[in-house]
C-alpha cells in the first residue's frame, strides 16, 4: 500500500500517543547523566556506571515480562508502562525538590524506565500487529520511525534550553507529562481489543525458566528471524560502541567545540526520516526482502569513515557525510525489519520475542560499549573506532539470503 494511505482513527490516536512520548525522551535526552554531574557531582565513572547498570538491569528485570504480557490484552500493559515511567520520573523530580535526591535513588528510577521501556515495546508491537492489516505494516512502521527521526533531531536542542531556562529537571517533568499525553491517547483508541489466546506455555501464573527463555528459543529456531536477530544486534552494538569514543575524540585531542559536535549529530537524522518516509514506497516497488537486504548492507558500509574524522570544517563535513548516509540506510531498514519481524511471528509469541530481542540489544550494546572502551584505552579511540567500522563490514553476511515469508506464521494452538 502507498505511503500516504490511511491506516485508520485507531492508528492515528496510536501514532500521537507515540509521537508524544517519543517527543519527551528526546527532550530528555541524558537527563539523568547531566543531573548526576550537575546535581549530585558525581565522576565519570559513576555516570558510566548509570548508563550501563541502568540498561543492563533494566533489561534483565524485564525477562519475566515477556511471558507475563503474551495472555494480557497489550493496550492496558502499554498504559501501565506509561503511568509507571511517569510515576519513576516524578519521584526523580520530589526527591529534587525536596533535596533528598541521591544517586541510589536515580539508579532506581532508570532501572525502572528502562524495564518499562522494553515492556511498552514488547506490547505495542503486538498490539500494532492486531491494530493493522499485514500489508500496512511498513507503513505504518515507517511513520512510527519517522516521528522518531523527528524527536531526535528537535529534541535535544530544545531540552537544552528548557534545562538553561528552567534548571535541570525541566526535561525529566517534561518526558513525565509525555508519558500522561501517551497514556490518554491509547485510552482513546476505540477498536476493542479482543483477549488473546493463551497458549499453554503462559497459562500459569509463575512462568518456568523455559517460559523466559521461550522467545529466543523461537528466534534461534526460525530461518529467517535468527539471521536478523543476529544482524541487528551486533550492527546496533557496534555502532552504539563507538559514540563514546568519538565524542571523546572530537571533544578532546580534534577541539570541536560541544555546539559543533551536536551538530554534526543532530542534522544526519534528517536521513532518518527520509529514510522512514521512503521506506514504504521502497517495499512497493522492490519488495521487502530486497529493500531489506540492501539497506542492511549499506547501513554497514559507513561507519569506517568515522575513523578518519580530523580538525576542521571539512573533518565536521566528514563526520555528518558519513552519519547522514548511515542514518538514511538505517531509517529505510528499521520499519522494514520491524514489520518484518511481527509479519514473521505468530500473535502468541510477540510479547516474547519482543522482550528477548529488546533485553539482547541492550546488553550487547552494554557489553560492547564497555569492551570499546577497553580497547580505546589500549589502542587509542581512532583504532577502536576503525575496528568497529571493519567489523561492520562483515554484518550483511548474517543477512537472510533467501526470500523472506510475507504472510505471517500460524498462531499457536490455545
Amino acid at each position: 500500500m502507498a505511503g500516504g494511505a490511511t491506516l485508520g482513527r485507531d492508528f492515528g490516536r496510536l501514532w500521537a500517543a507515540y509521537a508524544a512520548s517519543a517527543v519527551g525522551t528526546r527532550l530528555a535526552f541524558d537527563a539523568f547523566p547531566l543531573i548526576a554531574i550537575t546535581v549530585l557531582h558525581r565522576g565519570a565513572a559513576e555516570v558510566s556506571a548509570l548508563a550501563a547498570l541502568g540498561a543492563a538491569v533494566g533489561a534483565a528485570a524485564a525477562i519475566p515480562l515477556g511471558p507475563w504480557m503474551e495472555s494480557r490484552r497489550k493496550r492496558p500493559v502499554m498504559v501501565a508502562a506509561d503511568l509507571v515511567r511517569c510515576a519513576a520520573l516524578l519521584s526523580v523530580v520530589a526527591a529534587y525538590a525536596l533535596g533528598r535526591l541521591g544517586f541510589p535513588h536515580l539508579l532506581v528510577a532508570a532501572v525502572v524506565v528502562a524495564a518499562s521501556d522494553i515492556a511498552f515495546g514488547a506490547a505495542s508491537g503486538a498490539f500494532l500487529k492486531w491494530l493493522v492489516r499485514p500489508d500496512d505494516l511498513v507503513t505504518a512502521q515507517g511513520r512510527l520511525e519517522s516521528t522518531n527521526w523527528t524527536a531526535t533531531v528537535l529534541g535535544p536542542p530544545l531540552g537544552g534550553g528548557l534545562i538553561a531556562l528552567l534548571g535541570p529537571v525541566a526535561t525529566v517533568v517534561a518526558d513525565a507529562a509525555s508519558y500522561v499525553l501517551s497514556a490518554a491517547g491509547l485510552r482513546a483508541i476505540r477498536a476493542e481489543e479482543p483477549p488473546p489466546r493463551k497458549h499453554p506455555a503462559v497459562r500459569g501464573s509463575r512462568p518456568g525458566v523455559g517460559d523466559l527463555l521461550a522467545g529466543w528459543r523461537h528466534i534461534l529456531a526460525h530461518p529467517v528471524l535468527r539471521p536478523l536477530f543476529l544482524h541487528t544486534v551486533l550492527v546496533n552494538g557496534l555502532i552504539m560502541a563507538v559514540a563514546p569514543l568519538l565524542a571523546v575524540l572530537m571533544l578532546g585531542p580534534l577541539g570541536f567545540p560541544p555546539w559543533q559536535y551536536g551538530l554534526a549529530f543532530a542534522v544526519p537524522c534528517l536521513g532518518g526520516l527520509l529514510g522512514a518516509r521512503l521506506a514504504g514506497r521502497l517495499v512497493t516497488r522492490f519488495g521487502r526482502h530486497r529493500v531489506l537486504r540492501t539497506a542492511g548492507t549499506l547501513r554497514a558500509l559507513w561507519s569506517i569513515g568515522l575513523a578518519f574524522v580530523h580538525p576542521g570544517v571539512t573533518g565536521l563535513l566528514l563526520v555528518m557525510a558519513v552519519e547522514c548516509a548511515l542514518i538514511t540506510c538505517t531509517g529505510v531498514f528499521n520499519p522494514v525489519f520491524a514489520a518484518q519481524r511481527l509479519t514473521l511471528t505468530a500473535p502468541g509469541r510477540v510479547t516474547r520475542v519482543l522482550t528477548a530481542w529488546s533485553v539482547t540489544g541492550k546488553i550487547s550494546i552494554a557489553a560492547l560499549t564497555a569492551l570499546w572502551g577497553l580497547l580505546a584505552v589500549a589502542t587509542g579511540p581512532r583504532t577502536a573506532i576503525a575496528l568497529a567500522g571493519v567489523l561492520l563490514l562483515a554484518t550483511p553476511l548474517l543477512l537472510p539470503r533467501r526470500g523472506t515469508r510475507e504472510e505471517p506464521e500460524p498462531a499457536p494452538a490455545p
